[in-house]
């Protein structure tokens, strides 16, 4: 045989070996009520490059290169994940079903971290609420969402009518609002438009308590909400939905999206109304009626799972009738561009681009004139690197840039000012063990108006074993002045003065928390103490020189508490949680006085479901609790010493919703306060309900109709 011959022998003799050993497996992957999974990865273990997803009827195909044995690993959003151990050789049909998660421990969650990991593994406290918790509400924004499921919140109406939050003993202007990790243009009375923030197109929402400002910067002094939106899993979606209250309370809205060939595409409009609601006690006798409209888009491409871009965009609009002779007019135009490229199995890097702008205006109604007296426009670029070494430990760096311009009623001759601000971070993940996780980050961020510059540290430690986690942190969060509080000046109403002061200091936060955790099959059972002390705290005060208020920093203040819940959910359908939480808010004698924090809260869910094939029942009782709280307010408007001492009463309200869920119909029945409370007295400390009210939603999946066809 000639060399030439016995090299082609011994190719043709590779080649075929190699056809030989390659093997093929394949089956379909149903949930525990036998329905297919669309979009479940199965990956080899040993060979994380391959892998492959189900298609809209749960079937999957997998080769296998060689006769090898190897782990799979079969994982699905929602549901626990499974591994099959693939013996040598082995080929041929293998079908999974995947049961779903009733603990929640393994989502995946990013706030705390910046980085994907399993709830259960995160060393920063998250609290998680799931798409399946916010439908079964039936909710329009995200205020309906956290006073149902969070206790410690409270949403109260502060000067002409504006919502103001109160989270544990922390304000709108020190919580932070996030959507998919961007920040939100405009405020109002030191909150975000929390009308802006409905729940037609989120996926989940992930809220971290306490300061957070290494990792986000300003405004994280006392926690982050992560609105994380939707992405269309299926090869083609379409939704219309309808939501009718009492109050004539209208919500209507619908969405559509694809997912093919690596292109994802979901828009969502939603309308809503509201009649003014007179209210039948003493104080505030009217709620304004509004109507607005919310549109969004998301389209994305990747490519292998090496790259991802993402594009966004959204519109909205509210008028609120607040006056005979004119309506208030918000509007906000939202924009972004993300880049995600995996550059190996260790590297990724992320590169972001977000435009807001929130405008306020007067329209009068007889001369149709629309004038804008508001506008703020944030331009934010944001870049950041992740490295793992030895596929375990995380190194992440990161940094952004804000061009922030406001112009506002509230300025001289509604002036306008432009601040820019930049930061550097980086955060270490160390997983030294199955038991130990240290994470470890640093951020500098530099403001332009005040020439500020500001560090902020971050550490936490979580230990595990067995059904046990024990969770110790320590972070510092950080407020720069706004150009607001820099720069106002603002009659108000004719009766006092409101001052900027240039030289505020920013606000300063040091919490500590330790928490422990217990998990067991049904049951979780989580206590957390926390303590926050909070310096320069930015309020105003009466000023006599100026004969006005003024902003200024008040002395140190401490806020500390303890943050209970326990949850059991059994394989036949019946779920529990109760969680409370304790705040005690102190504040030195002579400073000026802030929103006042109600000690004891509590909420709590009994909730029972039912699936048959096509059919599934969920009924819920949810409360809240809310304790009274004595506080003390000002007497004069002159002196800020003169106070004396109110109590607002405690008050508890039940909801009891039913929802059925038939192939692609669903419908959902409210009984709100369910047993009629209503409050002698509306002040800002008060629910603004006139007793029991009712609602009908009704949402169609019009794919899923096709489908059964």
């Amino acid at each position: 045989m000639s060399k030439k011959s016995l090299i082609s022998f011994i190719l043709i003799f590779l080649t075929c070996y190699s056809i030989q050993a390659q093997r093929y497996i394949d089956g379909f992957v149903y949930s525990d009520k036998q329905e297919p999974l669309f979009g479940v990865a199965i990956i080899i273990k040993e060979l994380k490059s391959l892998g492959t997803t189900t298609d809209e009827k749960g079937y999957y195909k997998l080769r296998i290169p060689d006769n090898k044995a190897y782990t799979l690993n079969v994982s699905y959003y929602g549901f626990e994940k499974q591994t099959y151990s693939l013996k040598e050789g082995e080929k041929g049909k293998i079908d999974f079903t995947l049961k779903e998660d009733v603990t929640k421990l393994d989502m995946v969650v990013i706030t705390g971290t910046r980085t994907p990991k399993l709830l259960k593994d995160a060393p920063i406290v998250t609290r998680v609420i799931t798409q399946e918790e916010i439908e079964q509400q039936d909710a329009t924004d995200i205020r309906e969402v956290l006073q149902t499921e969070l206790p410690g919140v409270e949403f109260s109406y502060v000067m002409n009518q504006t919502p103001s939050l109160n989270l544990a003993g922390f304000g709108g202007n020190a919580v932070l609002f996030l959507v998919d990790g961007e920040r939100l243009a405009g405020e109002t009375m030191d909150n975000v438009d929390y009308s802006r923030l409905t729940m037609d197109n989120v996926g989940r929402i992930e809220i971290v308590k306490g300061a957070a400002s290494s990792l986000y910067g300003s405004n994280a002094v006392g926690g982050v909400i992560n609105i994380i939106s939707k992405e269309s899993k299926d090869k083609w979606n379409a939704n219309l939905n309808a939501h009718i209250a009492s109050h004539k309370e209208y919500r209507y809205g619908g969405s559509v999206g694809f997912n093919l060939k690596g292109v994802s595409n979901l828009t969502n409009i939603q309308y809503t109304s509201s009649a003014p609601i007179e209210l039948r006690g003493d104080g505030l006798n009217l709620i304004y009626g509004s109507h607005s409209w919310n549109v969004k888009e998301k389209l994305s491409y990747s490519y292998n799972d090496i790259f991802k871009i993402t594009a966004k965009a959204g519109y909205f609009f509210r008028e609120r009738e607040s006056a005979e002779v004119a309506h208030e007019r918000y509007r906000d135009f939202s924009g972004g561009l993300k880049g995600e490229y995996n550059i190996s199995d260790n590297d990724d890097i992320m590169l972001s681009y977000t435009f807001d702008q929130y405008d306020k205006s007067d329209y009068a109604l007889q001369s149709k004139l629309d004038i804008r007296d508001y506008s703020n426009v944030q331009h934010i670029l944001r870049t950041m690197y992740n490295h793992t070494f030895r596929k375990k430990h995380i190194l992440t760096i990161g940094g952004d840039y804000m061009r922030d311009y406001l112009m506002t009623y509230q300025f001289v001759d509604n002036g306008a000012y432009i601040q820019h601000s930049a930061d550097a971070f980086a955060q270490f993940d160390w997983n030294p063990s199955t038991h130990w996780n240290l994470i470890a980050g640093l951020r500098y961020d530099f403001f332009s108006a005040t020439k500020l510059h500001y560090v902020s540290p971050k550490l936490g430690l979580m230990y595990k074993i067995k059904d046990w986690s024990i969770r110790a942190s320590y972070s510092a969060g950080f407020r720069a002045p706004s150009l607001k509080e820099m720069y106002m000046s603002f009659d108000m109403a004719s009766i006092f003065m409101i001052y900027g002061n240039a030289n505020l200091k920013p606000e300063k936060s040091h919490n500590f928390s330790i928490a422990g955790e217990y998990t067991h099959k049904y049951y979780n059972v989580t206590a957390m103490g926390f303590y926050n002390l909070v310096d320069n705290r930015i309020t105003t005060a009466w000023n006599a020189a100026l004969k006005g208020m003024e902003y200024v920093n008040m002395a140190p203040l401490q806020i500390a508490g303890v943050d209970l819940s326990a949850s059991a959910a059994w394989d036949f359908g019946l779920s529990i949680r109760v969680s409370y939480i304790y705040t005690y808010e102190y504040i030195q004698k002579g400073q000026p006085l802030t929103a006042s924090t109600r000690p004891h809260t509590a909420t709590a869910r009994i909730a029972y479901t039912k699936s048959c094939k096509d059919h599934r029942f969920n009924m819920a009782l949810n409360g809240r609790f809310l304790s009274k709280v004595t506080s003390d307010e000002y007497t004069s408007l002159t002196d800020y010493t003169q106070t004396e001492k109110v109590t607002y009463p405690g008050y508890t309200i039940w909801n009891l919703s039913f929802q059925y869920a038939w192939n692609a119909i669903s419908v959902n029945t409210t009984i709100n306060n369910l047993f009629n409370y209503v409050p002698k007295y509306y002040y800002s400390n008060s629910p603004f309900t006139t007793g029991t009210t009712f609602s009908v939603g009704l949402s169609l999946n019009i794919e899923k109709f096709f489908k059964q066809k």
